[in-house]
């Protein structure tokens, strides 16, 4: 039992406290809801979906669904525990992640606890009930393995491949994992070609191995309910034109954006630290962060992976370069006295290990209360409240109007959860079931362009439930005798159609 908590251990449990307390939100994103609700249509069915159950606009068409058993999982939480079982769950699975990562940081502990604190706040963005968390822990696991491959001469076998196996039956995001052997591939052969005698290199007949375990994990893909065609999807979700255009995950970062100026922080302290380590960098660190911080830049979503993979780099090189700072600073006059006075100590061990068990069990407990506050059913209920037409679908349930049914995309997830199977939807937020055409001509309807009045007749639609100020809810109510609208809030609009 550890009973001395000096700085360093302190410092250590202050980190995951914070990243843990950051973690606990309320955790319903818009797509969580249909996630949610596929997990419900495998338990209540018995099986996994492979063709789409959930909209009329594609029913029937083939559906890969990539995270079927994350889905389970969430399902599975939320059934038991409800949303405060899903919000702690993930803030688990996040702290996990960083742990992994701070495993990987070497160096002074304040670089190593600032790096991680940082990182966790530039990852936050990707803080939800979604796969997609499941790809953010799993990534850090995966570059965890692959950092003590190359440093510490751990083992890839058989840890790797069966990662990645769990990995392609959680989500699609699977090819981050290939990216990082990649990454470590090309840099260190280019740390063997080129020379690199500052930090271990990987041998020939390691770099061999590597290939081999990555050539595993590539097989290793093809085992999920979707066989081979889990090979081609990530190439399909990328290609989808609509996702760069209007998703803003898909999109490269706003930096006027203060929920994306942490990345932008990041970034910039990394190339500092490279700059004022006085050495050489490694390959395999370049090699990581050219790829990550151009995928980064290109679409907002993978700042989180960004931050896996530059926080050791920023522990690593920060402390060199904090290191050779310092001895600058002892040289000057003035502030050698400073230096002698602060390395001198303040208290005996005992009265120090004391003064900081009080300091974490009172951080522990202003964590509990915060955790304690997105916790709260009320709290729960007023930020779904604003962002999901609540009323809207209970006006829909009490008066039953017919189909079929035309939605916001926001909406589409939670319209599945709450009114399928009497309201499939017309679009929701699986963008890789229903393509670019598709997309674009929902986006046709929802903005009243051109022709829109045919597509919409296209799909009979009966039944419309969209933002109250938006251009079509507008168009729509000076077409009084066509559409009535039987329902609005604050947030949300329903329109019935009048005429046959």
């Amino acid at each position: 039992m550890i009973t001395h908590l000096n700085l360093q251990r302190l410092l250590s449990l202050l980190v995951f406290i914070a990243v843990f307390t950051m973690a606990v939100r309320v955790p319903a994103d818009s797509d969580t809801w249909w996630h949610l609700a596929s997990g419900r249509y495998m338990v209540q069915e018995g099986h996994i979906p492979v063709t789409d159950p959930f909209s009329h606009t594609q029913s029937g068409m083939p559906w890969i669904d990539h995270g079927w058993l994350a889905q389970l999982l969430l399902y599975g939480i939320y059934a038991l525990g409800g949303w405060a079982g899903l919000a702690l769950s993930v803030a688990a699975l996040v702290t996990v992640a960083w742990w992994f990562v701070y495993r990987q940081c070497e160096g002074q502990p304040y670089v190593r606890a600032f790096a991680v604190v940082w990182g966790a706040i530039t990852s936050s963005v990707i803080w939800a009930a979604r796969p997609q968390v499941v790809s953010f822990a799993l990534a850090a696991v995966v570059a965890f393995l692959l950092h003590r491959y190359k440093h510490h001469n751990g083992r890839l076998l058989p840890w790797l491949p069966l990662l990645v196996l769990v990995w392609a039956n959680m989500h699609g995001g699977y090819a981050i994992a290939f990216i990082l052997m990649l990454c470590y591939l090309v840099g260190e052969i280019a740390n063997r070609l080129l020379g690199h005698p500052e930090d271990r290199t990987l041998s020939w007949d390691q770099l061999v191995h590597l290939a081999i375990v990555t050539v595993l994990c590539f097989v290793a893909v093809g085992i999920n309910p979707h066989t081979w065609q889990m090979w081609l999807y990530p190439f399909r979700t990328v290609g989808i034109g609509v996702l760069r255009d209007f998703i803003q995950e898909w999109q490269s970062p706003d930096f006027h954006q203060a929920w994306q100026q942490p990345f932008l922080a990041l970034l910039l302290i990394t190339l500092v630290v490279l700059g004022r380590a006085s050495r050489r960098a490694n390959f395999t660190d370049l090699a990581l962060l050219v790829v990550w911080s151009g995928a980064a830049l290109l679409a907002g979503r993978n700042m989180a992976i960004f931050a896996i993979v530059a926080v050791p780099i920023v522990a690593r090189y920060g402390s060199i370069a904090l290191e050779h700072q310092m001895q600058t600073w002892r040289e000057v006059p003035w502030l050698r006295r400073w230096f002698a006075e602060a390395s001198q100590p303040l208290a005996s061990r005992r009265v120090l290990s004391a003064f900081n068990w009080l300091l974490l069990l009172m951080v522990i407990l202003a964590a509990l209360i915060k955790v304690s506050l997105p916790l709260r059913p009320a709290a729960v209920e007023e930020a779904v409240r604003a962002a999901m037409p609540v009323d809207a679908v209970a006006a829909i349930r009490t008066q039953q109007p017919p189909g079929p049914m035309f939605n916001s995309y926001n909406w589409g997830g939670y319209l599945i959860f709450t009114l399928w199977p009497d309201y499939p939807v017309f679009v929701d937020g699986r963008t890789d079931l229903y393509d670019d055409a598709f997309l674009r001509t929902y986006l046709d309807i929802y903005t009243a362009a051109d022709d829109w009045q045919a597509a919409l007749a296209n799909y009979d639609v009966r039944l419309m439930i969209i933002e109250r100020e938006s251009v079509l809810a507008k168009v729509l109510r000076r077409e009084p005798g066509i559409w009535a609208e039987i329902f609005h809030d604050d947030l949300a609009s329903v329109f019935v159609r009048q005429i046959k």
